[in-house]
């Protein structure tokens, strides 16, 4: 699931064209850090499968688009106040819940893409869950939204054959409360997982956003995720390439 990589998975169709007034869906992405041992820490990384119309054969993290579902999961622990207050800037009149609904998205879709399941099991299971959040339930894993980082946003150019306006969060591996293996093969949208370091990962094959990403989260990283730090917010102008600050 995609990034301004987010997408369902499905064949490329033959005649896919670029479309220039596709609208930005909301999306959210999941980093999933291992800062353990010495070194540099590592990141999931994913290669989306080659079939797929937008960005094929590309090492991303994963993530997706909001379900309607995620506006209604129950969680353990609400978004840091700066990452909400972040979100909510350079949108016009911001749908009521909406860094709640893009951080369940992001949880949501690391689950299906990768079977982690990030949260807490200190409190059981919930209750009742909505669709999409089944193993959540089974697993006992409530969602921790305390826990993610708000690294940045960023929104696909004009004229691509699909369009997101995606928010990227960090989380720590140590926030991975189940796990289900096989949830990746070559008929799913990621046909591949491998932690690599940031240096390791600048190397693979890459959307120009993921690379500016990992770039922005070395930095956080550095000062140790700050909520006084600035949030990048990439996207395209008449052509160019922009970076601002939320």
């Amino acid at each position: 699931m995609p990034q301004p990589d987010p997408a369902a998975p499905q064949a490329a169709p033959e005649t896919a064209r670029p479309a220039a007034s596709l609208r930005p869906r909301d999306a959210a992405t999941m980093i999933v850090l291992d800062q353990r041992g010495r070194g540099e820490p590592k990141v999931l990384m994913g290669r989306r499968n080659a079939r797929l119309a937008f960005m094929p054969g590309k090492f991303v993290f994963p993530g997706g688009r909001i379900e309607l579902g995620d506006r209604a999961m129950s969680v353990a622990g609400a978004l840091p106040d700066y990452a909400e207050a972040a979100l909510a800037r350079r949108i016009s009149r911001p749908p009521h819940h909406l860094g709640r609904a893009l951080a369940l998205a992001a949880i949501r879709e690391t689950y299906e893409e990768t079977g982690l399941l990030l949260g807490t099991a200190e409190y059981g299971p919930p209750e009742a869950v909505p669709d999409g959040w089944e193993a959540f339930r089974h697993h006992g894993v409530l969602p921790d939204l305390e826990a993610l980082h708000l690294v940045a946003r960023a929104i696909t150019p004009p004229k691509r054959v699909r369009r997101f306006d995606t928010r990227f969060f960090a989380v720590d591996r140590t926030c991975v409360a189940a796990e289900e293996p096989g949830r990746v093969s070559e008929d799913t949208e990621l046909t591949e997982l491998a932690w690599v370091r940031l240096d390791a990962a600048r190397k693979l094959d890459l959307p120009y956003i993921t690379r500016a990403i990992l770039d922005e989260l070395e930095a956080q990283i550095a000062v140790d995720f700050a909520p006084h730090r600035q949030i990048p917010f990439h996207f395209e102008r008449y052509g160019r390439r922009e970076r601002e600050s939320l």
